[in-house]
């Protein structure tokens, strides 16, 4: 049996203090001190390479590894992946709206519905 993902609060508060930052780095955040800065940047190619990156490593532990080590590299992929959007100046908000556009949709018929299967 597995743990249902239970309450979204302390991850939505989480995910907005991150977004703040994110920002902050972006407009005011110095290179060389700040992840955030340098990887923004370097520009889409570069957070694009992190996001696969942390991408594997979360497939990876998701198969071998602890459940403490599954959220850590969840959260690095968070963090990329918002840092991505970023970096290409794709608002969380359009994110959400493809989200909700997908509500009550059969994840296989939403995938089948693309253009570009």
């Amino acid at each position: 049996m597995t743990t249902p993902l239970g309450p979204l609060a302390r991850l939505a508060a989480a995910l907005e203090h991150l977004s703040g930052t994110i920002d902050a780095r972006a407009l005011e955040g110095d290179a060389g001190t700040s992840w955030t800065a340098r990887l923004l940047a370097k520009g889409p190619d570069a957070a694009a390479a992190k996001i696969a990156e942390e991408g594997n490593e979360l497939a990876e532990a998701v198969i071998r590894e602890s459940d403490d080590n599954v959220a850590s590299e969840a959260a690095d992929v968070i963090y990329h992946l918002m840092v991505g959007l970023r970096a290409r100046g794709v608002p969380l908000d359009a994110v959400a709206a493809k989200l909700e556009a997908r509500q009550g949709t059969s994840g296989i018929a939403e995938k089948a519905s693309r253009t570009d299967n």
